[in-house]
């Protein structure tokens, strides 16, 4: 049995000494493990197929349960990600989270559309705000949403309260002195509104605010799903 499908490939694995295991993503079967043969080479016709980012109309058999790549025509290589430190890790950043909030089996349409959409506004543009938003909805979709509106204790408006927390477990800002979690700044929670789509207070948008909004989506990222997300860690190491 074969199979057609766009997909964007998320991770690639070295297996035996020619060959990779990749896993991939798509809006029709959500997220697939196939194996490509081969492909290490030097001269090998799909190597393309396993690079970062790679966003393809992958032809897959299948046998006994599992995927072979057997040809791919290639829809968008997002070049630019790969010739700009900072984006390649923001790009990177993406793939890393989608892998790690989506299962096989799942219906994944949205997150696969995002993504996409998120890796090209990266290509167009500047990447800290669309990495920002993208993991925001990606958290959304996966039962992790940030909770932007008022304090989650008292409902204060938070837009102009200098010190704020963060509720680790609720996912949650909450005013200083009557909430519990971690500190948190009103750029930072100016910042998460802003990208978000909601009123925000244009004096407390900057760029330190943006890599803080940053931090604090990675921290709460390991704390949900244990995973650490390496390579946020990296493009905030760079920024």
């Amino acid at each position: 049995m074969e199979i057609k499908t766009n997909a964007v490939m998320l991770r690639a694995v070295d297996y035996n000494e020619n060959d990779k295991i990749l896993t991939l993503l798509s809006a029709e079967y959500g997220k697939i493990t196939a194996g490509i043969k081969g492909v290490k080479k030097p001269n090998a016709k799909l190597k393309f197929a396993a690079q970062p980012f790679c966003f393809a109309e992958y032809i897959l058999a299948r046998r006994g349960g599992k995927f072979t790549v057997i040809n791919c025509s290639e829809c968008e290589s997002f070049y630019d990600l790969r010739t700009d430190i900072n984006k390649f890790y923001a790009g990177c950043a993406v793939v890393e989270a989608v892998n790690a909030l989506t299962y096989e089996g799942d219906e994944c349409a949205e997150i696969f559309y995002e993504c996409v959409r998120t890796l090209t506004a990266m290509c167009t543009g500047e990447e800290r705000l669309p990495l920002i938003k993208f993991l925001i909805f990606a958290l959304r979709k996966s039962g992790y949403a940030l909770s932007l509106e008022t304090c989650a204790e008292c409902g204060n408006d938070l837009t102009e309260e200098d010190k704020l927390r963060f509720d680790f477990d609720a996912g949650a800002f909450t005013c200083f002195n009557c909430g519990k979690g971690a500190g948190a700044s009103r750029v930072t929670y100016n910042v998460l509104r802003k990208v978000d789509g909601k009123s925000y207070d244009e004096d407390f948008i900057t760029e330190d605010g943006e890599k803080r909004a940053l931090r604090l989506i990675r921290e709460y990222f390991s704390y949900k799903t244990d995973n650490r997300l390496l390579s946020l860690s990296e493009y905030i190491r760079l920024i």
